[in-house]
C-alpha cells in the first residue's frame, strides 16, 4: 500500500528578510571572532597594556570600533525597513566596503579560526551584494 506523497511547503521569503538574515549571520561571526580573540594567549595582557594589534586603545579607537560594529548591526534593521531602491544600493555599498575591512582584520597574528571566519564573512557579504544586485523588479 502506497502512502500519499506530500511536498514540503516552500515559502517565498521577501528580499528584505533575506538581506536582514544575512546581516544577522554576518554579525554573529563578526562578534564571535572578537570574542574568541580573547582566548588567544597574550591578548588580554595586550589589551590591559592599552594596545590592540598596533593601535593604542583610546576613546577615538573605541569610537571607531563601535561605529564599525554599529553599521552592520543597523543594516539588519535597515534591510527590513528601507525602501527597495535605497535598500538595494545601501546593501551593495556597505557590503563592498566591509569586504576589505574584514580582510584587514587578518593582518598581524591570525589563527585558523580567524581565516575561517573571514572566509565566511566575505561569502556572506558577497551574497548580500548578489541578492541586492539581483533584486526582483516589477513593471511600473
Amino acid at each position: 500500500m502506497e502512502l500519499p506523497q506530500r511536498a514540503l511547503e516552500d515559502i517565498k521569503v521577501n528580499m528584505k528578510l533575506k538581506l536582514a538574515a544575512l546581516w544577522a549571520s554576518f554579525m554573529f561571526f563578526y562578534i564571535y571572532v572578537d570574542y574568541f580573540h580573547l582566548y588567544m594567549p597574550g591578548s588580554i595582557e595586550e589589551m590591559l597594556a592599552g594596545k590592540v594589534f598596533m593601535f593604542d586603545i583610546t576613546q577615538v579607537f573605541l569610537l571607531m570600533a563601535m561605529i564599525f560594529v554599529a553599521i552592520p548591526a543597523l543594516m539588519i534593521f535597515l534591510s527590513a525597513a528601507l525602501p527597495a531602491r535605497v535598500n538595494r544600493w545601501t546593501n551593495i555599498i556597505v557590503a563592498a566596503v566591509y569586504i576589505p575591512y574584514m580582510l584587514f582584520n587578518l593582518a598581524g597574528e591570525a589563527w585558523v579560526h580567524m581565516y575561517f571566519a573571514a572566509a565566511v564573512e566575505v561569502v556572506l557579504l558577497l551574497l548580500i551584494m548578489r541578492y541586492a544586485w539581483k533584486w526582483p523588479k516589477h513593471e511600473a
